[in-house]
């Protein structure tokens, strides 16, 4: 086939033959996108059983017409053949199961010259994070939830601390939860702990647990949460309300790896890996001596943002399906287009935890097959202005006199949810070019 390297090289059939055997999917290309062989593993999970051979790498993976960079996604070929290393991001894949997240690396594979020649790239579907923990929520596809995903995946497989920092409502204790499964740590337990309003008895008691007989009221041994969480991971919910007095112990439980029951003697090894969460801007704390510096630094390996709802408002229709199902007491229910073009106008400043409230209150309001805009309406938080632009039918309607900035992202917004069809199409219906839609659309993400 034209533009298909012929495969007389002994190395790249030797390759090809090693790369058949793997379990992960995997695929030999070309420098101009093309696939010169598959493996049965990438074959079965995203070719559907077809011939892969002589197509492009986005044809197959994304069903574009041009290279992914090229399309508004990072491209790892590209990134690559620049770098002259492999390259690993996160990707959004058609398979025959529908889209799923898949991290893919890209390898270059050089000639006898030294010169890149070809590109291996490995795929790995995120499951854990589209089957196990999308049953609870943590759902999307926007720029920010990818984000975020690439970042957990990343960190995953290692033990390093991980710190989640977001609104209340956006989910750290999902994505804690998702990073555990994901973690080689995943058959052994997930401990949650939540550090508001701990006092230095409770925390000690709770955290570290007591011996028989070291304090009134103690009349048996009791196992802490460190203990419990051995082999597993300890999540430390809200570790910026821990008082000062009570950082210093978690610190020495840290930075010693060991630790001794109240009342007893001996200590005793800690085999946990951490991840911890918090609203609060730890950096200030710090700034301000109201958190501990070493603390900081020792649970703040590898930082990771939860965004607002408000920051991944494409996801909106996506959560509120995942939602509906989850707390509908009639299922295979469904939101008409109207219900959810007005859930995906909304700023929910309470995040999903707000949107789940608002649509388990609809399902018991709602008798019929589908939930519309005034089931919605009849017990939302949200301002009327807000309400009133989608629930005048198919009109976009403004109540009150707003900044034309603000009109422009609320009419983006409506008129995103009510659209069915690709960006392009978009872009044409508004006159204006796909690209200045994309710099509009990241301004509202």
């Amino acid at each position: 086939m034209t533009g298909v390297p012929v495969l007389t090289s002994h190395f790249l059939s030797e390759l090809i033959s090693f790369l058949d055997g793997l379990p992960e999917p995997r695929i030999v290309m070309s420098a101009d996108y093309r696939i010169i062989a598959a493996n049965r593993a990438y074959t079965r999970e995203f070719g559907g059983g077809r011939e892969l051979a002589g197509r492009c790498c986005y044809e197959v993976s994304h069903r574009f017409e041009v290279p992914c960079d090229q399309a508004g996604e990072s491209c790892p070929l590209k990134l690559s053949l620049e770098a002259g290393e492999p390259q690993r991001v996160l990707h959004l894949h058609h398979t025959p199961r529908g889209e799923e997240h898949v991290l893919v690396e890209t390898s270059p594979i050089r000639d006898e010259t030294g010169e890149i020649a070809y590109f291996v790239e490995t795929m790995r579907v995120v499951r854990q994070a589209s089957s196990r923990a999308a049953t609870r929520g943590l759902v999307g596809r926007s720029p920010a939830f990818s984000s975020m995903l690439e970042k957990m995946m990343r960190v995953a497989p290692s033990d390093a601390a991980v710190l989640l920092l977001g609104e209340t409502g956006t989910g750290k204790e999902l994505v804690a939860h998702a990073i555990h499964e994901a973690s080689a740590r995943e058959d052994g337990p997930f401990v949650a702990v939540d550090c508001a309003g701990m006092t230095e008895t409770l925390f000690e008691a709770e955290l570290f647990g007591y011996e028989k007989g070291a304090f009134t009221g103690a009349t048996h041994r009791k196992f802490g949460l460190v203990e419990a969480a051995s082999g597993g991971t300890l999540f430390l919910d809200e570790i910026g309300e821990l008082p000062l007095s009570l950082q210093v112990k978690l610190l020495r439980l840290l930075e010693t790896g060991t630790y001794r029951r109240v009342g007893g003697l001996d200590w005793l090894p800690a085999d946990f890996r951490l991840i911890t969460a918090t609203h609060r801007d730890l950096a200030a704390m710090v700034s301000a001596e109201s958190f501990r510096r070493d603390l900081y630094f020792r649970i703040n390996t590898f930082p990771i943002r939860t965004p607002a709802l408000h920051e991944r408002s494409t996801d909106i229709p996506l959560l509120a399906e995942s939602l509906l199902a989850r707390v509908d007491r009639k299922p295979g229910r469904r939101f008409t287009a109207n219900a959810q073009a007005w859930l995906s106008a909304q700023r929910f400043s309470g995040n999903i935890r707000e949107l789940r409230n608002l649509i388990e209150r609809a399902s018991l309001l709602a008798d019929g097959d589908t939930i519309d805009v005034p089931h919605l309406l009849e017990m939302s938080d949200q301002p009327l202005a807000y309400a009133q632009a989608v629930d005048s039918g198919d009109g976009f309607v403004v109540s009150e006199i707003i900044d034309l900035e603000t009109l422009e992202d609320d009419y983006l917004r409506w008129a995103r949810g009510r659209h069915v069809g690709d960006v392009d199409d978009l872009a044409r219906r508004l006159g204006v070019s796909p690209r200045t839609l994309y710099r509009k659309m990241e301004r509202l993400n």
